[in-house]
């Protein structure tokens, strides 16, 4: 099978890849098994000046790096220059906390001395995307990493020579071979790697369907997940709120990474005293956004990553108009090459159309009127999944006691929703389950286990007197 990067600006074929051989993907594993052994034995002041190395190299090239990331998938190279910083970052961050995070944490019984500690598991399997080539890896590679875990990355077919760059930048930055792998690979291969025993968890950032699959692969082989699936995020505006100031952040809110990210505002829910003039501002801002060659620094979003995801996007956009939906603003794609989509508003989005009950991932925004506080609260729930919601007014109190009643796994007040490696991050309902970054993140692949000294050897009660098991 042969595996092609491809230019969504121009549909070009940049090169192609020979999917590895079921004798590579032996060789990988069995590496990663031998690896271990030795890589968890390392101290965090060794793994910390790696990772500092590793900060040092995303920062050296981010050039190369962001201009890859833009020729694979689009993405405005002034965004993939922003996100190779923020991969620095995170590596730094857990370089400086991982030994602070899992150090051993002292609890008080009977024990003498009683304490929990954290210990790596193996090798983790991350199943990642294509939206954000370089981001979605290194959030879960640092804390693996720095946990003492090693590392394989099946990455999305469409970014291969971002996922071969990752593994050089991590041997580059002077981690041993076998730490951080990539496998080139398609999603028929994923079994053999989840089933082999160097392999005890799996990580995967993707779609529903995606993440339902490998978790019912990773229960069949009893192996540990954390699933960060799709979104559809609320943005409630209420009736106080700066319209000016709330509809811009609007209009950068749904048009990030050419509306293609989990986090992106899907879902503009404005009181009803509030909505004509939150929609015409809003429209105002996603028209100045300046479509383009994403290589091109002056460009605000490029074409989406595939040809047929703009089409799929497209669909969904004329069933929810077939239903009643009205188009406020763009509503197609603009004739030529590339995977390019107009900027796109709907108004009347109600139940029953796909604007409302799925996840639009591109640049379409969905206008939907409430009553009240309550209604956008009841709307913002409505929806199986639970990623992440903002709200938007003056009334900070009110806006924080609204925040504990969304079902979401992160509440932003006045700032759009994103990621940061101080906070964890992650969903619930069918946006998945565990935590990614902060102490949470590098917690999950790791034992946690109890520790329970007694200091002094006595003679145990005897059972066989009491009748009793002890």
């Amino acid at each position: 099978m042969s595996i092609q990067s491809i230019n969504p600006y121009n549909n070009q074929v940049i090169r192609s890849y020979q999917e590895d051989s079921d004798e590579k993907i032996d060789e990988v594993l069995e590496m990663a098994g031998t690896t271990f052994d030795f890589w968890k034995e390392t101290t965090f002041d060794h793994r910390k000046e790696l990772m500092w190395a590793t900060a040092d190299v995303l920062e050296r090239n981010a050039g190369e790096y962001g201009r890859l990331m833009t020729l694979e998938m689009g993405k405005p190279v002034k965004d993939a220059l922003a996100e190779v910083k923020k991969c620095a970052a995170t590596c730094r961050f857990y370089a400086d906390n991982a030994a602070r995070f899992l150090a051993d944490e002292a609890v008080i019984t009977e024990a003498g001395r009683s304490y929990v500690s954290y210990h790596p598991l193996g090798a983790v399997l991350a199943v990642m995307p294509w939206n954000f080539p370089f981001w979605q890896v290194f959030r879960f590679a640092a804390p693996a990493l720095m946990a003492g875990n090693v590392a394989l990355l099946k990455h999305a077919s469409n970014v291969p020579q971002c996922a071969l760059a990752i593994e050089q930048v991590f041997l580059k930055a002077g981690f041993p071979q076998g730490v951080f792998q990539t496998l080139l690979i398609g999603p028929d291969k994923i079994e053999t790697v989840i089933a082999d025993d160097n392999v005890q968890a799996v990580t995967l950032t993707g779609s529903e369907g995606a993440g339902s699959k490998v978790a019912a692969l990773a229960g069949k082989y009893i192996k540990k997940t954390v699933l960060e699936l799709g979104g559809s995020d609320a943005f409630i505006v209420l009736g106080d709120a700066d319209i000016e100031f709330t509809a811009r952040a609007a209009a950068k809110a749904r048009m990030i990474n050419t509306g293609q990210s989990c986090i992106a505002a899907k879902r503009f829910i404005v009181l009803q005293p509030v909505a004509a003039a939150f929609t015409e501002a809003m429209k105002k801002y996603m028209q100045r956004m300046k479509p383009g060659n994403p290589l091109n620094e002056e460009v605000d979003y490029g074409p989406m990553a595939r040809e047929d995801l703009a089409n799929e996007l497209l669909e969904q956009v004329r069933k929810s108009v077939e239903h009643g939906a009205k188009v406020a603003l763009g509503g197609d794609r603009p004739v030529g090459e590339g995977a390019f989509f107009h900027p796109t508003l709907l108004t009347h989005v109600r139940p029953g159309m796909p604007a409302y009950d799925e996840e639009l991932f591109g640049p379409v925004a969905c206008i939907i009127t409430a009553k009240d506080e309550n209604d956008a609260v009841r709307i913002a729930n409505d929806h199986r999944y639970g990623l992440g919601a903002s709200i938007w007014t003056k009334d900070i109190r009110k806006a924080e006691l609204l925040a504990r009643r969304i079902e979401a796994g992160a509440v932003f007040v006045n700032e759009i929703v994103k990621s940061d490696p101080r906070m964890p991050f992650g969903g619930v309902k069918k946006s998945g389950y565990g935590r990614e970054l902060s102490h949470f993140g590098i917690r999950e692949f790791v034992n946690i286990q109890s520790v329970w000294v007694n200091e002094t050897q006595k003679a145990l009660p005897d059972s066989g007197r009491s009748g009793k098991a002890e």
